[in-house]
């Protein structure tokens, strides 16, 4: 049922609760029924506002990669995530990502000295092997 429609059926019902208890009580009492009625109907009719998610500090806190790190994402301190994308460039520039399997990476001299030796690793293993050489 559309939100609108809902609305009008609660202080619908509302109306029709101060009706009956103004029949019974005197003008107050209605009164404060219509009000806590509009009340529970605002608040449902009131959409939740979303908290904005924030980075995690750990991820964009600029990381030094090591000499043969450097080779490939170049010297300069780095966050983590910018150091994968770096990374992926790479990895995509030279086409060392298998083509049968695409999340293994065929490593090319300057990977396997990342990878520890070698050949192939993971996409997921990868980023294990890499925040080896950050500090």
């Amino acid at each position: 049922m559309p939100l609108t429609k809902f609305l009008y059926r609660e202080v619908y019902m509302a109306k029709k609760v101060a009706k009956k208890a103004a029949k019974k009580a005197p003008a107050k009492v209605a009164k404060k029924a219509v009000k806590k009625v509009v009340k529970k109907v605002a608040k449902k009719a009131a959409p939740k506002a979303k908290a904005k998610r924030k980075p995690n500090a750990q991820f964009m806190k600029p990381m030094q990669p090591d000499a043969v790190l450097a080779a490939v994402v170049g010297a300069k301190a780095i966050p983590r995530t910018e150091v994968t994308k770096k990374l992926w460039a790479y990895i995509k520039a030279n086409k060392l990502q298998d083509a049968k399997n695409k999340r293994m990476i065929n490593a090319d001299d300057k990977l396997k000295a990342i990878f520890g030796g070698k050949k192939q690793v993971s996409m997921f293993e990868m980023t294990k092997l890499v925040q080896k050489h950050l500090s």
